[in-house]
């Protein structure tokens, strides 16, 4: 890949993005939406049916997008359709390859969507797309859509991964505390799983073609932690290579802490788990931690009080730091065309604004069960009423807004056939023990492509 787009992509966010995303006033709306919002109105002459698609495929996800395009849709004349695909990353492949993609897709990982634009497969905004999407996000995140100085991505959401949820009363009743420290989370779970009663930690890895992210999202955090932002970077980079020692240190780990007596796999083993199955087993009390993103609001069962203070409710603590530099990892998701027509780079231009991200949040929370629940749904967008958010989603924000440090996430940025390809498969091979961290690390590097 491009070593300075991708050194783009890597660079500290700015974390003033977060204040201009989401204003200063917690209960209303975040600014003027007609102060950032380019015209987004279809072309006389265009498709009337376009189809989106990409990985998100929980009912609700579904449901919270399809309702954003539907808004577009509706005021233009336009039958939009969103297809929610588990096996999306090889499905977009076939497609392409066959000369059938869709209109436009919602990519997870920047590296994927780069790989595209520079086979000329995808094609880049126009002016008026580029304009609203310039004028919607902050600058930090239409980076991860810029390839070579040509913006293709529209940013759609953005999520925080270095979230660990639990339950506040079931660590008093157990007499333990939230840890502030790497060393203080380790001691606990050596402490939990100690104790004998329920496991520390429930972890799963399957994802169907994306089987291995879960544990990647792990490793990443964890180099963040171990060897800080510039070694991320030159992994990232790869001008160090992926069998670095210190890489092979955080790898090895994570499968120290994923070891049997401290982790809960609720289909026998780790690897077999989906990584969304792990939220009735929490609330059910068989683990005491969850490490996951924010979006795993959409996965923790209908019903679930949320950092409330009521028995059971659900809150979370930010996955401590070795250094002070309380460094955290994010991702988010990118949508970009395969063809030019004049209404497809309509639908991305509205993809980019306020009132998509509004339409989308108010959905996918209606369908999460409406009230006190969560969505599951982040975004970045300049403008938005914040009243639609719910306070512990606001928190995700306010533990942003604290970090000195942001990074992307590295299996998106690196090329497809590593970060969407040999560090999940090598990876869950290391978790299954079918291969050591080394041996793993090794295969990785041996793929990447020259």
């Amino acid at each position: 890949m491009n070593k300075r787009w991708l050194k783009l992509a890597a660079v500290p966010i700015t974390l003033s993005f977060v204040a201009a995303a989401c204003g200063s006033d917690d209960d209303g709306d975040a600014g003027s939406s007609e102060d950032t919002t380019a015209a987004t109105e279809a072309p006389a002459e265009g498709k009337t049916e376009i189809t989106v698609t990409g990985p998100e495929r929980d009912e609700s996800e579904v449901g919270g997008i399809q309702a954003g395009l539907d808004v577009w849709g509706a005021e233009n004349g336009v039958e939009v359709t969103y297809i929610g695909d588990a096996d999306w990353e090889a499905n977009v492949n076939t497609q392409v390859e066959g000369g059938n993609p869709p209109d436009i897709s919602f990519f997870p990982q920047p590296g994927k969507l780069a790989g595209f634009a520079r086979d000329g497969v995808l094609k880049p905004l126009n002016d008026d797309a580029a304009a609203a999407t310039a004028a919607n996000w902050p600058d930090a995140w239409n980076a991860f859509g810029n390839v070579d100085g040509v913006q293709y991505g529209v940013p759609g959401s953005a999520n925080l991964k270095s979230l660990v949820w639990y339950q506040p009363d079931k660590f008093e009743e157990a007499g333990y505390t939230v840890p502030t420290t790497f060393d203080e989370f380790t001691a606990l779970v050596d402490q939990i799983t100690a104790d004998g009663g329920p496991k520390a930690l429930c972890v799963g890895i399957e994802s169907g073609q994306a089987t291995g992210w879960t544990y990647t999202d792990w490793v990443e955090d964890m180099v963040l932690r171990q060897h800080g932002p510039d070694v991320y970077d030159q992994w990232v980079d790869h001008e160090i290579p992926f069998n670095d020692p210190r890489i092979v240190d955080s790898m090895d780990t994570v499968l120290g802490i994923f070891a049997e007596e401290n982790v809960f796999a609720n289909s026998g083993t780790i690897a077999a788990t989906a990584f969304q199955d792990n939220g009735q087993p929490l609330v059910d009390g068989d683990c005491f931690m969850h490490r996951q993103a924010s979006f795993y609001t959409a996965f923790i069962p209908e019903g679930t009080a949320f950092a409330d203070g009521t028995p059971g409710a659900v809150d979370v603590f930010y996955f401590p730091d070795i250094n002070g530099d309380a460094p955290v990892l994010g991702a988010g998701i990118l949508g970009a065309a395969f063809n030019e027509d004049p209404n497809v780079h309509s639908l991305l231009a509205w993809i980019s604004t306020p009132e998509y991200a509004e339409a989308r949040q108010v959905k996918q929370q209606e369908l999460k069960g409406g009230g006190l629940a969560l969505s599951g749904f982040l975004s970045a967008a300049n403008g938005q009423d914040l009243s639609l958010y719910q306070p512990l989603e606001k928190s995700f924000l306010d533990i942003l807004a604290s970090a000195a440090i942001v990074r992307f996430d590295a299996s998106d940025l690196m090329p497809a056939e590593v970060g969407a390809g040999t560090f999940w498969t090598e990876g869950t091979a290391a978790v299954n023990g079918d291969k050591t961290a080394q041996e793993a690390a090794d295969a990785i590097e041996a793929s990447w492509p020259s």
